[in-house]
């Protein structure tokens, strides 16, 4: 019986990475080869790795097996949860080197640095505009489309984005939170903040 120490004795021969066990290997293989034997007999959709496709599968069978002990929302995969209970704990592991920014996800940093680096990977493909975030893409488009999915249960209002009619809301309610420190005038939106200041900044 072979005794585990811990060495990463397989390596690929591709990008040179190392592993402790040859399943490791293999299953890392498949990304250079684009291999995916386990396919999904209920979609066929295919995967490189059979405990992804395991996860997948609860999309089917709409398992959700992780709860939040605080909130109880569900989720199919354990590293969803752990981000998930951050939330609750205010925990952001993940610090941005320039500004100091913490993050609940690593995701969402790598995705912050590019407001530093100034690098724009999503392009529409009407206009050629760049963005950083492929959600800002996506909002972007609706301009060209005229599509306003997000709609104003009090007015019927609709808007192309969240935020716009998170706004308007504020219309209804009377909610403004946005309050000038100098003169203790409040607005419903920052950028009519920042307009107001230009009256005490001359």
């Amino acid at each position: 019986m072979k005794v585990h120490t811990g060495e990463k004795d397989f390596g690929c021969g591709v990008c040179g990475k190392s592993f402790t066990r040859k399943t490791g290997l293999d299953m890392h293989a498949r990304t250079h080869t684009g291999q995916k034997p386990f396919s999904c007999d209920v979609c066929g959709k295919a995967f490189g790795d059979s405990t992804i496709l395991k996860v997948h599968r609860r999309i089917h069978l709409g398992q959700k097996p992780y709860v939040c002990n605080v909130c109880g929302k569900k989720f199919r995969q354990s590293p969803h949860l752990i981000t998930h209970t951050r939330l609750h704990t205010g925990l952001r592991p993940y610090a941005c080197g320039v500004c100091g920014h913490g993050f609940n996800e690593n995701a969402a940093l790598k995705t912050h640095m590019r407001l530093h680096t100034g690098q724009k990977p999503f392009q529409c493909v009407v206009c050629g505009q760049r963005f950083c975030h492929k959600a800002t893409l996506s909002a972007h488009k609706r301009i060209h489309t005229g599509e306003k999915p997000f709609e104003c249960d009090v007015c019927g209002q609709k808007f192309s984005r969240r935020a716009t009619l998170n706004s308007h809301l504020m219309i209804h309610t009377g909610q403004k939170p946005f309050a000038c420190e100098l003169c203790g005038r409040r607005f419903t939106e920052k950028q009519n903040l920042n307009r107001h200041m230009s009256v005490h900044t001359g």
